[in-house]
């Protein structure tokens, strides 16, 4: 039998050609074990919330995944998906996967319950109860105030335009009409004085936008309105970026925003996933996530983190969901419902238009 030559493997340019092989294939097995392994190591969360959160969440994201990857020595990444309120609850319980979710309001996370995505007692769970943050109703302005825009009552004033996303699904809409009717209770007025009230600032909104984020782009970049009934935290972001062409006027009275953030139970069973979303969810009430927060213009729950950013954040008056109804499923039904009170204002304004 003939025997292999191995000397011709080992002899001149045949001996490098063999070498490079060798090593070729060294490191292509090298190689495999690393790529699988960055590949496992990294973990991924879908974090579904409503539109003013896109800069706060992004920047805490990429806090957390730097501090995962320091103290686990893992990858992590926190992918974000945006809209109004109502619409992404509505995403959610269509199928979209979040693994975390927050909204404007309660009664959207109720929504996502009643599909039985969360678990039996979710509204007693740290980010219902107590959320990381808070907001309230303020007014955005021209530079100078030129309409002289100071509370509620001047909303209703011919010649006023508003600029406020449609209550039906925008979360910011829905507080703006509670805040408003609010106001009137707080004054001590009808039930019937609050509606004609409503109708006057209704009549003076030329655009109703899906979303406070669209609203927003109504009110500065499409130069349309002379005020902008806006969450506080939209409101300082846009004077920021107005570069003085914006003011804030902090109206008398306005509601308590405290937006709910919650693990979506079902998903994060599904998906493996329910160990991080935890931890992820508890990072918004560390030091690092409440200075965010607050550097976003949300107010922090951390009172030492208020305390530090006190300068930024005016003392307001604020009332909460108890003086305009006795539960959200109750303000839902009754001011925003098919045939609600919204839509009752609505049907006077273009009865009137009709004349």
């Amino acid at each position: 039998m003939k025997r292999f030559n191995f000397e011709f493997l080992f002899s001149g340019t045949n001996a490098a050609l063999f070498g490079g092989f060798v090593a070729f294939l060294l490191l292509f097995f090298a190689i495999q074990p690393i790529q699988k392994r960055a590949v496992s190591t990294t973990l991924e969360l879908l974090h579904v919330s409503f539109d003013p959160t896109r800069e706060v969440i992004h920047e805490i994201n990429e806090a957390f995944a730097l501090d995962w990857q320091k103290f686990k020595g893992g990858n992590v990444q926190i992918f974000q998906s945006h809209g109004g309120s109502g619409s992404q609850a509505r995403s959610i319980a269509d199928g979209l996967p979040a693994d975390v979710a927050s909204f404007a309001l309660f009664t959207d996370m109720e929504a996502i319950a009643k599909k039985k995505l969360l678990h039996a007692g979710w509204e007693k769970t740290k980010g219902v109860v107590s959320p990381p943050w808070a907001t309230a109703i303020v007014f955005l302005v021209r530079k100078g105030n030129p309409k002289k825009i100071m509370d509620w009552n001047d909303l209703g004033q011919p010649g006023v335009g508003i600029i406020t996303p449609n209550p039906k699904i925008s979360g910011n809409g829905r507080l703006v009409f509670l805040s408003a009717w609010g106001y009137m209770l707080e004054k001590g007025r009808s039930e019937s004085e609050a509606r004609e009230f409503l109708k006057n600032i209704y009549k003076n909104v030329p655009v109703m936008d899906g979303s406070a984020r669209a609203s927003q782009v109504t009110f500065f970049q499409k130069k349309i309105g002379d005020v902008q009934l806006s969450f506080e935290s939209e409101a300082l972001m846009a004077v920021k970026e107005s570069e003085g062409q914006l003011d804030i006027v902090y109206p008398s009275i306005s509601i308590k925003v405290e937006p709910p953030i919650a693990v979506i139970d079902a998903n994060v069973d599904s998906k493996g996933t329910r160990d991080l979303a935890e931890i992820y969810l508890n990072f918004y009430y560390g030091t690092e996530a409440q200075r965010i927060i607050a550097k976003n213009g949300y107010r922090p729950s951390d009172p030492l983190i208020a305390k530090e950013f006190e300068s930024k954040f005016p003392p307001m008056k604020l009332f909460d969901l108890s003086v305009v109804g006795n539960s959200w499923a109750e303000v839902q039904s009754v001011f925003f419902a098919e045939d609600g009170i919204f839509d009752q204002v609505f049907k006077a304004i273009r009865n009137e238009g009709k004349r």
